[in-house]
């Protein structure tokens, strides 16, 4: 990147255009998230369609010229990014659309999308001179972050609550990261871990605060548009509990729009659940979003407050998406339909995503013309047991092929 087109970041709440240097996670002025901006006309002049089809890089960095730091990391074959967007024509013709696609990011290095955040965050905390990273997780970012910074050899502390699934904690402390199991919620470990980094000089990772991890998140959407030819889809269905995803996402789209790489910006709809919608809770109101007593199956999504909320409800009223709620049986049922429809195992929060898609085309929301995206953002191996729900218990059948025959008729039954 050439830091002379970004242009600042832009204040989403007083509107106010902060410097980039020196860096500041929100705005100085009321405290509100930001958002970078670029001149598209000084990157166009050096980077274009052409030359990033001659890039052999397949991960993220082959879109350095849009992304806010100086340059790529020296290790990158470890390969954050360029996940499979696959198609499934038997579901778009069982859902009456022109094509169905999913995009798979639970194929990257830790299992999840949050890898995107954490490349560029990580790049970006030494380009600032930051010698540790510090997060607050429900277990995505924190392995995530766990594992790309034993990759690129940085120290990195994660503050999640202790209630996460047991896989997502053990995949943290086996990348070597320093955990802290918080006697709370995510919303407390948030705050605790902002406090630590702007106590201890470390660089804060923290989703929702830091516009850096929106930056690394959208090249999800810079992916699919390429992947499709530079055509957009219709509709992107995507699960959001922070909302710097689906911000993220809407990011992406609109920097392609401003390259004039793109000519239409994509319906992105919120998927949350029952238990945790505050963003989708403050479409239906108009209003400013309030605080919920997260309870749900989707760890991953289940926050109180969203601290990228604002932002999120911006991508959602922008493209002109909507906001969908599942609830938790719906998101067992989507999360195991899902595996067997596609061969695809999503966590939870990820498969929320895929309920909301089965709402929408329930409720005759999609057209014939419609191409549709869903954006599985994290692998069902990060929680077994939410999994295990819908399953019957597996119990030993004797060695005879007598017995194994009738057990077979009877799973058939």
């Amino acid at each position: 990147m050439n830091p002379k087109a970004i242009n600042g970041l832009q204040c989403h709440q007083c509107n106010w255009l902060v410097p980039a240097d020196p860096f500041h996670y929100t705005c100085p002025k009321c405290g509100k998230n930001l958002d970078f901006v670029y001149d598209y006309d000084k990157i166009s002049m050096d980077w274009s369609k052409t030359e990033l089809n001659q890039n052999s890089e397949k991960s993220i960095w082959r879109f350095l010229p849009l992304l806010p730091v100086i340059g790529a990391p020296e290790r990158t074959s470890v390969r954050v990014g360029g996940t499979p967007l696959v198609n499934f024509p038997e579901l778009a013709d069982k859902h009456g659309i022109a094509s169905f696609q999913i995009k798979d990011d639970s194929r990257n290095p830790s299992g999840s999308l949050k890898d995107r955040a954490s490349e560029v965050g990580i790049q970006h905390g030494r380009e600032q001179g930051k010698v540790s990273i510090v997060a607050a997780s429900t277990g995505n970012a924190g392995s995530s972050l766990a594992a790309l910074t034993a990759y690129h050899g940085v120290k990195s502390v994660i503050f999640a609550p202790a209630s996460a699934p047991p896989a997502k904690l053990t995949q943290i402390m086996q990348h070597g990261a320093q955990l802290v199991p918080v006697d709370g919620n995510y919303d407390a470990a948030f705050d605790l871990a902002f406090e630590w980094a702007t106590t201890r000089d470390a660089y804060c990772r923290n989703t929702g605060i830091n516009p850096i991890l929106a930056e690394g998140k959208k090249t999800v959407a810079l992916e699919i548009a390429e992947d499709n030819g530079w055509q957009v889809p219709d509709h992107v269905f995507v699960p959001v509990g922070d909302g710097c995803i689906i911000s993220g996402v809407f990011k992406g789209f609109f920097d392609l729009l401003g390259l004039g790489w793109t000519e239409t910006m994509p319906a992105l709809h919120a998927v949350q659940a029952e238990g945790s919608a505050a963003i989708v809770d403050s479409l239906s109101r108009g209003g400013e979003i309030a605080a919920v007593e997260a309870n749900t199956v989707a760890d991953s999504i289940s926050v109180d407050l969203p601290r990228d909320g604002d932002k999120a409800r911006r991508a959602i009223l922008e493209s002109g998406g909507l906001g969908f709620k599942v609830s938790d049986d719906e998101i067992l049922l989507a999360q195991k339909a899902l595996s067997q429809a596609t061969g695809i195992f999503a966590e939870p929060a990820a498969a929320a995503a895929y309920a909301g898609f089965l709402q929408a085309s329930q409720k005759g929301l999609l057209k014939p013309a419609d191409r549709v995206i869903v954006l599985i953002t994290g692998t069902g191996l990060k929680d077994i047991p939410s999994a295990q729900q819908l399953l019957k218990q597996v119990n030993p059948v004797k060695a005879d092929i007598a017995q194994i025959e009738t057990y077979l008729k009877g799973l058939e039954e």
